[in-house]
């Protein structure tokens, strides 16, 4: 970018430019603030300028990092007994969604279904009855 030409010319006549004063800096609350930041500056601390809202988004990230390795710590640290007897529940729920199931499917079954179900243990039960 080029000068400008009367910046070279030394006439006593030219109104030379100054530079505006800011209100802002030039204001005694504004020259306190920055003397304050600059001697935290200093000191090494930093000032909180975190909206509320990030502050306590960081906290429930931090507590569920927490609590995500204390239950890790927690699975680490079962003894035998308690591997086992999870093993058990966990084929016990397994068995009660297959009845679950199964009944379901029973219920909701065709009628002509269940009636020749209901036929076949009649015969059966009566096929056994004689021979006994």
């Amino acid at each position: 970018m080029a000068e400008p030409d009367y910046i070279d010319d030394d006439n006593p006549e030219l109104i030379r430019p100054q530079k505006l004063i800011n209100p802002v800096k030039s204001s005694r609350n504004h020259q306190d603030l920055h003397r304050e930041l600059l001697m935290n500056q200093k000191r090494g601390l930093a000032p909180q300028n975190k909206p509320e809202l990030q502050k306590v988004m960081e906290k429930r990230k931090r507590d569920q990092v927490i609590k995500q390795q204390k239950e890790e710590e927690a699975q680490k640290k079962k003894s035998d007994l308690e591997i086992e007897l999870l093993k058990r529940q966990q084929k016990l729920e397994q068995l009660e969604l297959e009845q679950q199931k199964i009944q379901e499917e029973q219920e909701n079954a065709p009628e002509f279904v269940k009636v020749k179900g209901n036929l076949r243990r009649t015969v059966q039960e009566a096929a056994e009855a004689p021979d006994s």
